[in-house]
């Protein structure tokens, strides 16, 4: 499962790269008097309403959509872990403060934020998974904090205090090494939720406006003519739905040897 799951994973990094390069079509080329076609050795995916290329779109659009949920896990990352590090160490009032904003920001539904967001700010890709990002801060902070936590009073912390070490080196030194493998499990499993949520909002074509190809956006598209082609949404469908199992499939089997690593070191 793992190496299927890395596989997977790879091809879908090759095409997030270079899948704009290899496209056999120009993703925006519109070609009327080939639209809704089904699939053939010329369009492997057949073409949508305007007689674009879906096969080309999907592989152009592969940048877009993973960059976009890197971008927001990026945010997240940034806007968790640190918090979560420094409740540790700047007393309780910091402390309480933080986990008052995590909660609050828990709170909040993704999509209906980043709308929200968007209309204020704009409807662009980097405003959207902004907020996008600012609501997977709780997850990272929570997570950060609960493992440094345990940390935080292990013997030799508490004697590297003693003996005077700061609280920037013991952080760097006998913390943030043992913390972060958590926070890659959290981050591959926030990437999966990443890639739901940006094929959510540029399906409603929120971020990325058209005729930008994404994964979110060939599905639009393609659920608009059912009639025609009802079998033209499964691609894009399958596409989003086999990447983030992989990515979940990752994040489970790197738990597991953690758990059992963590079993055999006791």
């Amino acid at each position: 499962m793992r190496r299927t799951a890395i596989g997977v994973l790879a091809v879908v990094a090759v095409l997030a790269v270079a899948g704009g390069a290899i496209a056999p079509h120009d993703p925006l080329l519109q070609q009327p008097d080939l639209a809704l076609r089904g699939p053939s050795l010329a369009h492997p995916f057949g073409t949508d309403y305007l007689g674009r290329d879906v096969f080309s779109r999907l592989l152009a659009g592969t940048g877009t959509t993973v960059l976009a949920a890197l971008q927001s896990v990026g945010v997240g990352l940034l806007l968790g872990v640190v918090p979560g590090l420094a409740s540790l160490w700047l007393g309780r009032t910091v402390e309480w403060l933080l986990l008052r904003a995590a909660d609050a920001l828990m709170t909040l539904p993704f999509i209906v934020f980043a709308v929200a967001v968007t209309g204020i700010l704009g409807n662009g890709l980097t405003q959207a998974m902004i907020a996008i990002g600012a609501l997977f801060a709780p997850l990272f902070f929570r997570v950060t904090r609960a493992a440094g936590l345990r940390l935080t009073r292990a013997q030799y912390v508490e004697a590297a205090e003693l003996f005077g070490a700061s609280r920037t080196r013991i952080l760097r030194t006998h913390v943030w090494g043992k913390v972060l493998p958590t926070v890659a499990v959290t981050a591959a499993q926030a990437t999966g939720g990443a890639l739901l949520a940006v094929s959510s909002l540029t399906f409603l074509g929120i971020g990325v406006k058209p005729p930008a190809p994404t994964w979110g956006g060939v599905l639009a598209s393609d659920l608009g003519f059912l009639a025609q082609q009802p079998w033209a949404p499964v691609i894009p469908a399958a596409l989003i739905m086999v990447t983030v199992a992989a990515l979940n499939a990752l994040a489970d089997h790197t738990t597991s040897k953690e758990r059992v690593d963590a079993g055999l070191a006791r």
